[in-house]
């Protein structure tokens, strides 16, 4: 009984193929990765350029400052 199950679980793992991948392969995967993910942020941050000119989102502090630098003058008081 204890042989059967030995048995049972290196099948799984011997009839699986195991995928070689040539650093070419891995390194052409890895730029097309790096580019989905890349062009993936700059869309995200023109949406919310948009979004923040447009005023249908709030700003946190450092965007505050960036596009509306005057709210942060202290030279008034």
């Amino acid at each position: 009984m204890g042989a059967e199950t030995e048995s049972s679980q290196e099948k799984p793992a011997q009839e699986r193929p195991k995928a070689a991948l040539s650093q070419e392969q891995f390194l052409s995967w890895k730029r097309h990765k790096d580019a989905a993910v890349s062009a993936r942020k700059a869309e995200v941050s023109r949406k919310r350029a948009e979004d923040i000119a447009a005023g249908t989102v709030q700003m946190n502090g450092r965007e505050l400052f960036l596009h509306e630098p005057w709210v942060f003058d202290n030279s008034r008081y």
